[in-house]
């Protein structure tokens, strides 16, 4: 019987000195070195690297070396990945073209301006979020909401019949309801669900009927441009949906409270530029335009709602309630240039404006009193914002259970709901009226 044996297991790798090195043998470990380089003829030789014999007496031989010219595949007449992309000469028609004009140059267009400024517009994103919107509004902060709007919040008179039933149909509606998607994307809910509460509030104007004299506009586009320590700021672009009312509201604070606002010191957030993520451009039009026509007879800026439905821009809270601010600010701004002119000033009648902001389950709000429209220095009258945060309507909501081994851990449904997130939506909306 023949007996079979099996080869050695090889257990390292032989050193040059011929000793045996593993994990658990004797002898140093031998380094191993770079990985060898890419040929000249693609990346060319490392710097300082010293030419070959046959070069090194040619004057400027590394200028007129064919080894270091860019390879592109312009002869493959296709795309190679790992060569480089061809530039290609502008081709000519041989006749001109006006739909293929390209835009002048920045210099030599009528609107150019030597000043930089910088510009607010809907997508902005502040770095510093609420705190840079303080600095740039000259605007002191206060946490949570007013008192006018607290006393109509737990006004058992102001509320709706039913509302609980009625509020949680419109989630259900904007959530499970608008088609037959089993996951319903925000930038479908967000904007169903604003509307459905919006129209929960329009069923109050037969109760109040001064209700009917507002008017809702969509993309309303404003214009506001103020200077903020010699630095020319603007606020443009449509900034949601604007409810206007034909009477003003009523000023939040008194008079001594505004003139207590001279002894607050702005916080300020050096290194950060204060002009941070704000567009600079040179070619503008500094005006002041609330976007409607004169004759229109809702003049008055009441509410903006800000739905954030976009997954390409969307925005975390902290950069929705400084675009909030800053589109309340510009509103404000713009009608009271409109009402008492240009001329820096302390407002006698501050202008309130009001802000709502959602992303379908999160509500943000904030009310905004202009004071001042002499906002180049830093000292004297500021104005005020109330502001109350990070409000959920419900927790959940879920089109089906959550099942964990055959048991049912979550049920469908809405769970969580806050009855007291809408009542301050509904107070919102009443606030002038009640």
């Amino acid at each position: 019987m023949l007996a079979l044996r099996w080869p050695a297991k090889r257990v390292g790798r032989w050193a040059p000195c011929g000793q045996r090195r593993t994990k658990f043998s004797y002898g140093p470990r031998t380094p191993r070195g770079p990985l060898p380089r890419t040929p000249w003829t693609v990346r060319g030789p490392p710097p300082g690297a010293k030419l070959p014999w046959y070069l090194q007496n040619v004057p400027s031989a590394r200028e007129q070396l064919p080894e270091l010219d860019v390879v592109t595949y312009e002869g493959k007449l296709y795309r190679v990945p790992w060569m480089a992309r061809p530039k290609f000469p502008k081709w000519e028609r041989g006749w001109h073209d006006p739909r293929h004009d390209g835009p002048p140059p920045p210099e030599e267009m009528p609107a150019y301006k030597q000043r930089p400024c910088f510009i607010c517009h809907q997508r902005t994103r502040l770095l510093e979020g609420l705190k840079q919107a303080l600095w740039l509004t000259k605007t002191k902060l206060i946490e949570g909401l007013p008192p006018q709007i607290l006393d109509i919040m737990n006004d058992t008179a102001h509320q709706l019949e039913e509302e609980d039933e009625r509020v949680q149909n419109v989630i259900s509606h904007a959530r499970f309801w608008v088609n037959t998607d089993v996951d319903i994307a925000e930038d479908t809910y967000c904007p169903v669900l604003l509307e459905g509460l919006l129209h929960l509030c329009r069923t109050m104007t037969t109760k109040y009927p001064s209700l009917a004299k507002r008017m809702m506009a969509q993309e309303c586009r404003v214009a506001a441009a103020w200077e903020r320590e010699s630095i020319l700021l603007q606020v443009r672009g449509p900034g949601g949906k604007l409810l206007n009312a034909m009477k003003p509201l009523q000023p939040i604070a008194s008079k001594d409270e505004i003139l207590a606002t001279e002894n607050h010191t702005l916080e300020t957030f050096y290194p950060v530029a204060p002009t941070i993520d704000l567009q600079e451009v040179n070619v503008y039009e500094a005006k002041n335009d609330t976007g409607f026509r004169e004759g229109y007879p809702y003049l008055y800026p009441h509410t903006i709602y800000f739905p954030i439905c976009n997954n390409k821009f969307r925005m975390r809270p902290e950069h929705l309630q400084a675009n909030m601010m800053m589109f309340a600010f510009g509103n404000a701004l713009a009608k009271a240039k409109q009402l008492y002119g240009d001329e820096p000033r302390v407002l006698e009648n501050p202008i309130v404006v009001q802000c709502v902001g959602t992303n379908g389950q999160c509500f943000q709000f904030m009310l905004f009193q202009l004071n001042t429209t002499d906002l180049d220095p830093s000292n004297g009258v500021k104005n005020l914002a109330w502001v109350d945060t990070d409000q959920l309507l419900y927790e959940d909501a879920r089109s089906r259970p959550e099942i964990r081994k055959k048991v049912v851990v979550i049920p469908a449904g809405i769970h969580g709901y806050q009855r007291d997130t809408f009542r301050k939506f509904l107070a919102f909306y009443l606030h002038g009226v009640v």
